[in-house]
C-alpha cells in the first residue's frame, strides 16, 4: 500500500513538475490556472493539450502548449522555420471566427521555453480517439482509450467538417492545406472544430468570383513540422505543384476513410520518396477497386470513391457534400439544428422542442448528455422558452446517473425551480415538475429538496389555480416516502389542510381529504389523532364525496395496523362526529350503508377492548383480594404464639420485626406479600378490617368454662337485682367500650347467659341468647369469645359456651333458704302493674305466628339439667346486641318478666331488700 501511495504521490509530483515546466514563464499563466494533461493534437500532434480555468471568471479552458524542447535536435534555422508555421497557424486560426473552427479565448504567447494560447474547453483530437496517441501522458487516460465514436457522431462530426471546409472555400477563400485527424479536434461537447492553419493558403484575387491559390513545391528537406501530412495530401499538391478547395475535399475523403477504417488512411506514403510514392498513388487511384472502401457505410460509398478522384473536378465541393443524404440522419439533423438554434425565433424553437421528445431515445447518452443538454439548459435564459425546454431536460435526466445529474442538471433546474414570472409560464413549469416530482426527489440531494424542490411544491398548494392545486395533490401520495417526517409534519401537511378548508372548488376539497388517506402510513398515530382527526370536524362542507373522504380517512385509520384510533377516542369524537354525519340528508343508501359498516366495527372493537380490559382488572382484584386473605391468615397464624399486641398490629402491616435478644439489635424482616395496586375504597375497606382485628386482638381471651350442674334438692333463694345489676354493667361495659364487632353484623350475636335455652322463635333479630340469670355472670363465664384477627369478611363466628353454675355460687344472696318476696322488688319500679303470666310476657317481647312452643323460661330454675347449647347457634347474623336495640330488655317487659311466679315457689322465698339509690340507679339506667 506505501508503494502505491509512493508511486502514485512521484506521478503527481512528475505531472506537477511538465506542467510547470511546460509553461512556466508564459504570459499565459498570468490569467489562466493550468490543469493536468488531457490530449495532443495540432500538426504532428505536437500541441500538448491541458485543461484549465481563466482566474478572474473561472471559466474552464483549455490551454494548448508547445515545449520547444521537442524540436532541440533541429538547427536554428530549422527550428524558427518550425516555430514561424506554428505561430501562423495560430494566429490565421485567432482571426477566423465560426462555430465550424476552434474557438481561440486567448492569443498565443510565446515565452523561452515554450508556446501557448487558450481556446475553448477540449475533449481531444481526433486522431487521439482513433488510437494514436503520440505526446499524450502516461498512462493514457481511461476516457480517450476506451472512446468510441457512434455513428450520429461520425456522420455529424464529417458533417461539420465539411460545413467548416465550406465556410474556408466560400467565406473566406482559403485552403486549409492541411486537414487531417491531428487538426480536427473534439470540444467538450463533441463537436467537430478545424485547427491547425499552419499550411493554409489564401485566395490570390479573393474580389473574383473563381479563386486562385498558390502553393509552395515540396521541400523534403524540410523537418516533418515544416510540412503537411503527405498521406492526406492531394496528388496534384505533390505531382503539379497546384492546389484549390478541391484538394482539400481530397483530404475530406482520405479523412472519412480513416474514420471509418480505425483512422488508417487508404494510401501509406513513403516518406523518403514521396514522388514514387505518389507516382504509385496516382495509378491505384485512377483503378480504385471497391475493395479499398468496404469499411464505408454503402451509403456513402461512391461520394468517398468520388472524393479521392484523379481528377480534382470530379470531387464534390464542401457545399454539395452537406446536402448528401448520408447526412440526412435524424440524429445528425437534430444536432446540427441545435447549432443553429440562435437563428430561430421563439416559435421555431418551440415547435422543435415539442418533437425533440422523440429523438432523443433513439440518441446515444453520451451525445445527448454532452451535446443537447448544454444546449438546452442554455435557453433557461429565456423565461418563455423554458417551459418548451424542460421536459426534455428532465427526461434526460432519467438517462442521468445520480453524480451526472447532480453536477451536469441540477445546477441549471435550481434557478428554474424559483421562478415565477410570467404566471402563465410559471403555471407550466410548475405543473412539468409536479409530474416528475419523483424523479427530482430520487436524485436530488436532501438539502437541495428543503432548499428548492419542497418550497415549488408549497407554493402549488398556494397557487390560484385549481388545475395546478389538484395535480399537487393528486401527486403528493406518490413521492410521499420520500419526503422526510418533519417536512411533511410542519410544512406539507397544513397547507394540505387549509386548501381544503379554503378552497370553493369541491374537487380541490375532495383531492386534499383523498391525499390526506394516502399519506396516513407515512405519519405516526398520535399525530393523525391530535391532528387529522380534529380537523375532519372543521371541514363546512357536506357534499356527498366530502363525507365519504372523511369516512375513508377514519376507516384508513381505524384499520391501519400501525395507526388504530383508541377506544377513548371513539367513544368520545370518532363516534359522536361518524353518527352525526351517516344521517345527512345527503347519502344515498350505499353510502349510508358504509357509514353503519364502519360506525358497527368500531362500536364492536370498542366493546370488546372495553369488555377485555374490564376482565382482566376483575381477575386481577379478585386475585389480589385472595392473596391479601392469604398472607393474613399466614400471619395471623405465625403471631398466635406472640404475646405482644404491638407484634399483632406489625404483622398486619407486613413488619414483623422479631428481636433475637442479640447485642447487636439485628433484626430480620418477615415475608412480606406481593404488592398489587389496590382502590382506594379496597384501601380503606382493608383499613377499617386491620384497625377491627387490632382492637380484638387488644382484649383479654375469653376462655370457656364447663360448668356440670348437679341436682340440688335444697332450694336456694338468690338476689336477682344484684344479679341484674352485674349483669347490665357487664353488657353496658362491652357494648360501649368494644364497639362494633367484626363479623357481628349491626349489633353482633352474643352468648350472654341470660337464658337456659335458646329463644329463637322470641327474640327476633336481637340475637341468641343463652344461660338464664346467673349471678356471677361476666364476659369470661359467659363464654364470649372474639374473633380471630384474620377473619375480616363474612360471618364472624363467636363461641358461646353455656354456663349453669351452681345457685350457691351466685352472689348477693344474703338468705340462701328463704323465698324471694317480689313484691319488694316491685316497688323498686313504681307504681304496680297488673301481673301478666310468662306465656304473655313472651307473646308481648317477640310476636310469633302460629302456636307458641313452651317457654324455655318455664324449666330455667327447675331441678332438671340445663341443656346444652350450640354454640354455632348463640351467634346470630342479624340481630343487634344492646338494651335499646332489643325489646326484650326494655324496663317494662323485664320487670313484668321479674314479677311473674316462678315454677318453683318455695326457690322465691328471700326478700331482698334495697336501699333507694339502688332505685335511682335502675330507674337510670333503663330510662
Amino acid at each position: 500500500m506505501e508503494s502505491m501511495l509512493n508511486k502514485l504521490k512521484s506521478t503527481v509530483t512528475k505531472v506537477t513538475a511538465d506542467v510547470t515546466s511546460a509553461v512556466m514563464g508564459n504570459p499565459v499563466t498570468r490569467e489562466f490556472e493550468v490543469g493536468r494533461h488531457i490530449a495532443s493534437g495540432g500538426p504532428g500532434l505536437s500541441w500538448r493539450i491541458y485543461n484549465g480555468t481563466k482566474k478572474s471568471t473561472k471559466q474552464e479552458v483549455a490551454v494548448f502548449v508547445f515545449d520547444k524542447k521537442i524540436i532541440d535536435k533541429y538547427q536554428k534555422f530549422d527550428k524558427d522555420q518550425i516555430i514561424d508555421s506554428l505561430k501562423k497557424g495560430v494566429q490565421q486560426l485567432t482571426r477566423l471566427r465560426h462555430p465550424r473552427l476552434l474557438t481561440v479565448q486567448h492569443p498565443l504567447e510565446e515565452s523561452r521555453d515554450c508556446l501557448a494560447f487558450c481556446t475553448e474547453p477540449v475533449f481531444a483530437s481526433l486522431a487521439n480517439v482513433l488510437g494514436q496517441w503520440d505526446n499524450l501522458p502516461s498512462p493514457v487516460p481511461t476516457d480517450i482509450k476506451e472512446y468510441k465514436l457512434y455513428d450520429v457522431e461520425t456522420k455529424y462530426g464529417l458533417l461539420q467538417v465539411s460545413e467548416g471546409l465550406s465556410f474556408l472555400h466560400s467565406g473566406v477563400k482559403m485552403v486549409h492545406g492541411n486537414l487531417t485527424p491531428e487538426n480536427i479536434i473534439l470540444n467538450k461537447s463533441g463537436a467537430w472544430k478545424i485547427m491547425g492553419f499552419d499550411f493554409s493558403i489564401s485566395s490570390g484575387n479573393p474580389s473574383e468570383q473563381e479563386p486562385k491559390y498558390t502553393c509552395k513545391e515540396w521541400d523534403p528537406n524540410l523537418p516533418p513540422l515544416c510540412l503537411p501530412n503527405p498521406e492526406y495530401l492531394a496528388p496534384e499538391y505533390i505531382l503539379s505543384v497546384s492546389c484549390d478547395s478541391a484538394s482539400d475535399m481530397y483530404s475530406l475523403g482520405v479523412v472519412m476513410h480513416a474514420v471509418f477504417n480505425e483512422g488508417k488512411p487508404i494510401f501509406q506514403v513513403n516518406k523518403q520518396d514521396i514522388f514514387k510514392s505518389f507516382s504509385r498513388q496516382l495509378d491505384q487511384l485512377s483503378r480504385l477497386s471497391p475493395a479499398a472502401l468496404t469499411q464505408i457505410p454503402e451509403d456513402v460509398r461512391d461520394h468517398v470513391k468520388m472524393l479521392l478522384s484523379v481528377t480534382p473536378t470530379v470531387r464534390p465541393d464542401a457545399d454539395q457534400m452537406t446536402k448528401i443524404p448520408f447526412f440526412d440522419d435524424m440524429g445528425a439533423v437534430t444536432l446540427q439544428y441545435f447549432d443553429s438554434l440562435f437563428q430561430r425565433d421563439n416559435l421555431q424553437k418551440s415547435q422543435f422542442y415539442k418533437g425533440l421528445p422523440k429523438v432523443l431515445p433513439k440518441l446515444p447518452k453520451r451525445v445527448v448528455v454532452f451535446r443537447i443538454l448544454p444546449a438546452l439548459t442554455s435557453e433557461f435564459v429565456n423565461p418563455d422558452m423554458v417551459p418548451f425546454v424542460l421536459p426534455n431536460v428532465l427526461l434526460i435526466a432519467e438517462e442521468c446517473t445520480k453524480d451526472e445529474y447532480q453536477r451536469l442538471i441540477l445546477p441549471e433546474l435550481i434557478p428554474v425551480f424559483k421562478q415565477q414570472e410570467p404566471v402563465q409560464a410559471s403555471n407550466m413549469i410548475l405543473l412539468i415538475f409536479l409530474q416528475k416530482m419523483d424523479l427530482l426527489l430520487t436524485k436530488t440531494p436532501a438539502e437541495d429538496i428543503k432548499n428548492s424542490v419542497l418550497p415549488m411544491v408549497y407554493r402549488a398548494l398556494e397557487a390560484p389555480s385549481i388545475q395546478i392545486q389538484e395535480l399537487c395533490l393528486n401527486i403528493i401520495p406518490t413521492f410521499a416516502n420520500l419526503i422526510d417526517y418533519p417536512s411533511m409534519k410542519n410544512s406539507l401537511i397544513p397547507r394540505v389542510k387549509t386548501a381544503c378548508l379554503q378552497t370553493s372548488s369541491l374537487a380541490v376539497r375532495v383531492n386534499s381529504l383523498v391525499c390526506l388517506g394516502k399519506i396516513l402510513e407515512y405519519l405516526d398515530k398520535w399525530f393523525v389523532i391530535d391532528e387529522i382527526l380534529p380537523f375532519l370536524q372543521q371541514i363546512p362542507s357536506r357534499e356527498p364525496a366530502v363525507l365519504m373522504g372523511i369516512l375513508g380517512i377514519y376507516k384508513c385509520t381505524f384499520t391501519h395496523k400501525k395507526l388504530g384510533i383508541p377506544k377513548e377516542h371513539l367513544a368520545g369524537k370518532s363516534l359522536p362526529h361518524l353518527v352525526s354525519l351517516s344521517i345527512d340528508n345527503n347519502l344515498n343508501l350505499n353510502q349510508f350503508n358504509s357509514f353503519m359498516a364502519v360506525i358497527r366495527d368500531m362500536l364492536s372493537r370498542m366493546e370488546a377492548e372495553h369488555k377485555t380490559k374490564l376482565e382482566q382488572l376483575h381477575i386481577m382484584q379478585e386475585q389480589q383480594r385472595s392473596l391479601n386473605i392469604s398472607n393474613q391468615l399466614n400471619q395471623s397464624e405465625e403471631t398466635k404464639s406472640t404475646s405482644s399486641p404491638g407484634n399483632e398490629i406489625d404483622n398486619i402491616f407486613g413488619g414483623n420485626n422479631e428481636l433475637n435478644g442479640k447485642e447487636n439489635g439485628s433484626s430480620s424482616m418477615a415475608s412480606q406479600p406481593s404488592r398489587v395496586s389496590l382502590t382506594m375504597e379496597e384501601k380503606q375497606r382493608l383499613a377499617r378490617e386491620q384497625e377491627q382485628a387490632a382492637k380484638l386482638r387488644s382484649q383479654q381471651p375469653l376462655a370457656p368454662q364447663t360448668v356440670k350442674l348437679t341436682p340440688n334438692t335444697t332450694t336456694q333463694t338468690k338476689d336477682l337485682t344484684s344479679s341484674l345489676m352485674t349483669n347490665m354493667t357487664s353488657l353496658s361495659n362491652l357494648s360501649l367500650s368494644s364497639g362494633p364487632r367484626p363479623g357481628l353484623g349491626q349489633g353482633g350475636a352474643v352468648s350472654a347467659g341470660f337464658a337456659s335455652g335458646p329463644l329463637m322463635g322470641s327474640m327476633g333479630s336481637m340475637g341468641t341468647v343463652s344461660n338464664g340469670f346467673n349471678s356471677g355472670m361476666n364476659l369470661a363465664s359467659a363464654g364470649i369469645r372474639p374473633s380471630g384477627p384474620g377473619v375480616y369478611g363474612g360471618m364472624a363466628t363467636t363461641t358461646s359456651t353455656p354456663n349453669f353454675t351452681s345457685l350457691t355460687q351466685n352472689q348477693g344472696l344474703s338468705q340462701p333458704n328463704k323465698a324471694s318476696d317480689m313484691s319488694t322488688l316491685d316497688s323498686l319500679f313504681g307504681p304496680q302493674k297488673p301481673k301478666v303470666s310468662l306465656n304473655q310476657m313472651v307473646s308481648k317481647s317477640a310476636p310469633v305466628t302460629g302456636p307458641v312452643a313452651p317457654s324455655p323460661w318455664v324449666n330455667q330454675f327447675g331441678a332438671q339439667p340445663a341443656p346444652q347449647v350450640n354454640p354455632m347457634a348463640m351467634a346470630g347474623a342479624s340481630g343487634g346486641f344492646g338494651m335499646q336495640a332489643n325489646p326484650f330488655f326494655s324496663p317494662q317487659n323485664f320487670s313484668q318478666s321479674i314479677t311473674t311466679p316462678m315454677a318453683t315457689p318455695a326457690a322465691n322465698t328471700g326478700v331482698l331488700r334495697q336501699s333507694a339509690s339502688v332505685n335511682n340507679d335502675l330507674k337510670d339506667l333503663f330510662g
